[in-house]
C-alpha cells in the first residue's frame, strides 16, 4: 500500500506544533493550499529535502503569499524536532505526529519524506515520496500559478542536486 495518491481527499487533522499552537488542516485550507511534508529527524533524505522545502517556503513568503502554508509533520517528539529545525534551517511550522503516528497512517505513509500538496478544496494535488527534483518543481509551479507569480529558481547553478533520492 502506498501513500495517498493525487486526486484523493486529504484526511483532515489537528496537530500541535513545536510552538505549542494547534494547527487544523480544515482551517488552513479555508485560506488556501497546504504543503504537508511528513518526515523523521534521523532520515538522511529528509535532512536533504527539508532545506529545499524551506527555500520554496521563503520564496512564497517573500512574495507575500499569505494563503499558502507549508507544514512539516514530524514523526519525532517536539524537542528533537526543534533541534532538527535549528540544524537544518527550517522556519515553517513543524507539527508533531508521535507514535502511533495516527496522521501518518491516515495518509498511508510507507516512506519519509512524503509530500502532499493539498488544494483549497481538500484534494491532494501532488503526492511525492523521497526527494524528487521534478516533484518539487511541479509543486513550485502549481503554487506559483495559484498566485499568478513567477518564483525564483529553486535549485541554484552549481548545486549538486540529484533527480531523485529514495526515502
Amino acid at each position: 500500500m502506498s501513500a495517498l495518491a493525487s486526486g484523493k481527499k486529504a484526511p483532515t487533522f489537528e496537530l500541535t506544533g513545536t510552538d505549542g499552537k494547534k494547527y487544523s488542516l480544515s482551517g488552513a485550507l479555508a485560506r488556501g493550499p497546504v504543503l504537508a511534508v511528513f518526515f523523521k529527524v534521523s532520515c538522511p533524505t529528509c535532512q536533504f529535502t527539508l532545506p529545499f522545502v524551506e527555500r520554496l517556503y521563503q520564496q512564497f513568503l517573500a512574495a507575500g503569499a499569505a494563503g499558502i502554508q507549508v507544514w512539516g509533520i514530524s514523526q519525532d517528539n517536539a524537542e528533537n524536532t526543534r533541534h532538527f529545525a535549528k540544524d537544518f534551517g527550517v522556519s515553517f511550522p513543524l507539527l508533531i505526529d508521535e507514535e502511533p503516528y495516527e496522521i501518518s497512517q491516515e495518509y498511508r505513509l510507507t516512506h519519509v519524506p512524503t509530500l502532499f500538496l493539498i488544494g483549497a478544496g481538500g484534494q491532494i494535488e501532488i503526492s511525492s515520496d523521497g526527494f524528487s527534483k521534478t516533484d518539487l518543481l511541479e509543486i513550485r509551479k502549481s503554487l506559483a500559478a495559484k498566485l499568478a507569480m513567477k518564483p525564483a529558481e529553486l535549485f541554484h547553478a552549481g548545486e549538486q542536486v540529484p533527480a531523485y533520492k529514495p526515502g
